[in-house]
C-alpha cells in the first residue's frame, strides 16, 4: 500500500500578530517540509516517467521532499473546514496577492500581507507545497527535491533545447535560461556536438553561430594583481553558456545540446495528490490539519493553471484509495495548455508557447478542452475530464491574452474551430479585455519594451466571486453563473482577419498580424511515453488547430465575456495583445502583455488626432459621472453573481478623479 507523507514542521508562528479575522479569528503559520517515500511498483505511481530508474533507499523506496507552508485558523472550529491549495507559480505564492489584493511576498507574516483579509475572513486554511523539481532555492521560493534517473547507475542522456531572449546585452546565461531554474548539465563541453543558432522572428531560418564562437562556460571576475584592475576568466561549466560577442536584444537564440541526469519531475503531481489527500483524511497526530478539512479546492494561474488541468487529465484527482482529491478547481489564464512535466528532460518552469517566445513545447497538445472531442489529425477522441467519479467542478477563467497568445479558444472549440459545449460541471469565463498578469496593486501605466501602455484592467474582484461561487456549488449544489465566452454561433469569436476589420482605426496604433498559431508537432517516436527524442520538434502542420479571438466593439474592447468595472465603463481600449518595440522583435506580440490605449481627453483632441473613439468628456462630463458609471458596472456584476457586494465600494474608491494615476487622463 502507498505510504503517507511525513510532515516535519520546522516553525510555527503567529500570523499578522494575532489579528482577528472576523468569525475565523486569529491565524497561525506553519512552515516545514513534506517527506515522501514511494514504491515504484505500486499502481498509484504507474505512469510516472523514469520513476523505476530513480535510486532506492534500503527499503526499496524512492524518496523526495517538498517545502510546505500552511496558514490556518488558530482555533480550527472557527474555520470553514475548507482547504485552499495554492499552486506556487514557479515557487512563488500568489494567492494572497490576487484574492486579497495583498503585496506579493513568499513569506506572509504581517497584517499588511493579509491585504483585505478575504481568504482569512472566509475561514480558509491555505496550503502551499512545492511541486516543481527544477527550481533553485532563493527569494523564499518553494523547492521540491526529486531524484535523478539513471540507467543502472550510469547517466542517462538526451536532447535538450533552450531558448534565450534578452532585453539587455549579456554574454553569459544558465543553460536553462533562467537564474532561478536548474539547468540540465551538458554531457560534453565540446560545442561541435551542440548547436547554437539565432533568428529574428519565430518563422525565420536559423542562423548558425560557429562552434568556436561560444562555449559551455561561465564568467568569474575579481580584482587583479599588480594594479591591473578588474579581471575576468571564462571557467568551463556544464551548466552555463558563454557567448563573447554577447546575446543581443531583438534576436531569438536557440541552443540544442545533449544533456545528462534527467530529474523525475512527474513526482510533482504525486506531491499534490498525496499531500492534499493526507491533510483531508488522515487522523493521526502527524497531520497538522487532522479532522478539520471537509473539502479541498485549488487555484493556479498561468503555468499552475496548466498544472491543474494536467493533474486532472492524468488522473491524479483520484488518490491512491480512489477518493476525490479536489472537489473544485480554479485554473486561471492557462489557455488551452497542459504541462510539460511528466517527461524525460522536461523544463517544468518553462512558459507555454507564445508568438515570439518559448516556441514549440510539449505544453500545447490535444486534448485542449474539458469536453470530449476528436483530434482531426489522429482521429483520437479525448477530454481533460473523463473520470466522472473523481473529476472536480471546474471554473476556468482566462483573459483576452489567452486567446491571442495561449490558444484560449481551444478550451471551448473543437479541432475545426466549432463551438464545443462543456460538461455540466464546467464553467468557462472570458474576463473581457483584461491581461494575463493583472496586478491588483498596479499604480500607474507603464510601457516596458512595448509600443503601447501595458493593460491596466484590474480583475481581482472577480477571483473573490469565483471562489464563493465554487464553494456554494461544491457544498450545496447551487450552480454558478453560466459560462460567458465568445462563440462562433453569435459572431463574438472570430478569426484574426475578421478582428482586424472590426478594430477601430486608432491613429499610430500597430495591430497584431495574427493570433499565435497552434502547430502540430512531432517530438519523436517515444514522445507518447514521455521521452523526447527530437529537438527541435518537427512541425507537421504550422497551424494544426485553429486559434480564434474575441470580437470587439467600436472602442476595440471585447464584446463577449465578463467585463470588470474598468471595462464596463472604459477610459480607453484594453486589449489582449501588445506589440514589441523596435529593437526587441518589433511587430511581434510581447509575451503575456496587453495594451491600454487611452481615449482622447476632449472632443477637440479627438478631432485633432483623428481618433474614431468618443473622448473621455464625451462619455463622462465630470469625474463624478465616471465614478457613477463604474458603480453601475460593478452593481450589474453583483446582480449577475460575478462580483461581491463588498467590492463595490472598493471599485468606487479606485475610480475617484478619473482613476488617476492609473488612467492617463490629463484634463
Amino acid at each position: 500500500m502507498p505510504t503517507s507523507p511525513r510532515i516535519a514542521i520546522a516553525a510555527r508562528t503567529s500570523f499578522a500578530d494575532g489579528h482577528e479575522f472576523g468569525a475565523a479569528g486569529a491565524y497561525e503559520k506553519l512552515s516545514g517540509r513534506a517527506h515522501f517515500a514511494v514504491d515504484p511498483a505500486e499502481a498509484a505511481y504507474a505512469g510516472i516517467v523514469d520513476l523505476h530508474k530513480a535510486p532506492r533507499n534500503a527499503e526499496g523506496m524512492v524518496e523526495f521532499a517538498a517545502d510546505i507552508m500552511i496558514l490556518k485558523p488558530v482555533d480550527a472550529a472557527r474555520g470553514n473546514r475548507r482547504l485552499f491549495f495554492g499552486y506556487g507559480n514557479r515557487g512563488n505564492k500568489r494567492e494572497l496577492q490576487f484574492f486579497n489584493d495583498a503585496p506579493p511576498t513568499n513569506d506572509p507574516t504581517t497584517l499588511a500581507h493579509a491585504g483585505n483579509g478575504f481568504l482569512f475572513r472566509r475561514g480558509y486554511t491555505i496550503v502551499w507545497a512545492a511541486w516543481e523539481g527544477d527550481l533553485l532555492p532563493g527569494n523564499g521560493r518553494l523547492v521540491l527535491d526529486v531524484p535523478v534517473a539513471t540507467e543502472d547507475g550510469r547517466p542517462i542522456t538526451g536532447p535538450v533545447r533552450s531558448e534565450f531572449i534578452v532585453e539587455k546585452p549579456t554574454t553569459t546565461l544558465p543553460l536553462s535560461g533562467r537564474a532561478s531554474t536548474r539547468s540540465y548539465p551538458a554531457a560534453s563541453l565540446d560545442t561541435t556536438k551542440a548547436s547554437l543558432t539565432r533568428r529574428r522572428y519565430q518563422g525565420d531560418a536559423r542562423i548558425a553561430i560557429p562552434a568556436d564562437q561560444w562555449a559551455f562556460a561561465r564568467i568569474e571576475g575579481g580584482s587583479g594583481l599588480d594594479n591591473q584592475g578588474a579581471e575576468q576568466a571564462a571557467i568551463p561549466s556544464d551548466a552555463n553558456i558563454h557567448l563573447p560577442a554577447g546575446f543581443q536584444p531583438g534576436w531569438i537564440y536557440e541552443l540544442v545540446y545533449t544533456a545528462r541526469d534527467p530529474r523525475v519531475h512527474g513526482l510533482g503531481h504525486v506531491v499534490v495528490r498525496d499531500l492534499v489527500s493526507f491533510l483531508k483524511h488522515d487522523g493521526s497526530a502527524g497531520n497538522p490539519l487532522a479532522g478539520t478539512v471537509d473539502k479541498a479546492y485549488s487555484w493556479g494561474r498561468s503555468q499552475t493553471g496548466r498544472c491543474i488541468r494536467d493533474f486532472i487529465y492524468q488522473g491524479f484527482n483520484a488518490d491512491a484509495d480512489g477518493r476525490q482529491v479536489f472537489e473544485g478547481v480554479l485554473p486561471h489564464v492557462s489557455g488551452g495548455g497542459l504541462m510539460w512535466m511528466n517527461h524525460r528532460f522536461s523544463l517544468v518552469v518553462s512558459p507555454a508557447g507564445q508568438q515570439y517566445e518559448d516556441h514549440a513545447t510539449m505544453a500545447d497538445r490535444f486534448p485542449f478542452s474539458y469536453a470530449a472531442s476528436v483530434d482531426p489529425h489522429s482521429g483520437r477522441e479525448d477530454a481533460i475530464l473523463k473520470r466522472p467519479e473523481t473529476d472536480p467542478l471546474v471554473l476556468h477563467t482566462q483573459s483576452a491574452i489567452e486567446y491571442w497568445q495561449r490558444r484560449g479558444s481551444l478550451v471551448h472549440t473543437d479541432g475545426h474551430g466549432n463551438d464545443l459545449p462543456q460538461p455540466d460541471g464546467v464553467r468557462v469565463y472570458l474576463w473581457a479585455s483584461s491581461q494575463h498578469f493583472a496586478d491588483p496593486n498596479v499604480k500607474r501605466p507603464a510601457r516596458g519594451i512595448c509600443r503601447n501602455y501595458l493593460n491596466i484592467v484590474q480583475t481581482s474582484m472577480l477571483f473573490r466571486a469565483m471562489l464563493d461561487a465554487l464553494d456554494r456549488w461544491a457544498t450545496d449544489g447551487t450552480p454558478p453563473p453560466a459560462s460567458r465566452i465568445p462563440l462562433r454561433a453569435d459572431g463574438t469569436l472570430v478569426t484574426a482577419e475578421e478582428w482586424r476589420r472590426r478594430f477601430p482605426a486608432i491613429p499610430g496604433v500597430a495591430l497584431p498580424t495574427a493570433a499565435n498559431a497552434c502547430p502540430l508537432l512531432d517530438f519523436g517516436p517515444r514522445a507518447k511515453d514521455g521521452i523526447i527524442d527530437q529537438e527541435p520538434p518537427a512541425v507537421l502542420a504550422a497551424e494544426g488547430y485553429p486559434t480564434l479571438v474575441p470580437a470587439v466593439d467600436a472602442d476595440g474592447n471585447d464584446v463577449a465575456g465578463v467585463r470588470a468595472p474598468m471595462v464596463g465603463a472604459p477610459l480607453g481600449t484594453y486589449t489582449g495583445w501588445n506589440i514589441r518595440e523596435r529593437g526587441h522583435g518589433h511587430g511581434a506580440m510581447h509575451e503575456f502583455t496587453g495594451s491600454y490605449i487611452p481615449f482622447a481627453d476632449t472632443e477637440e483632441e479627438r478631432a485633432a488626432t483623428g481618433d474614431p473613439r468618443p473622448s473621455v468628456l464625451a462619455r463622462h462630463a465630470t469625474p463624478a459621472e465616471y465614478v457613477a458609471a463604474i458603480e453601475a458596472a460593478a452593481r450589474a456584476l453583483v446582480a449577475d453573481g460575478l462580483m461581491l457586494e463588498e467590492d463595490v465600494p472598493r471599485a468606487v474608491a479606485a475610480a475617484a478623479d478619473w482613476g488617476r494615476p492609473l488612467h492617463d487622463v490629463r484634463l
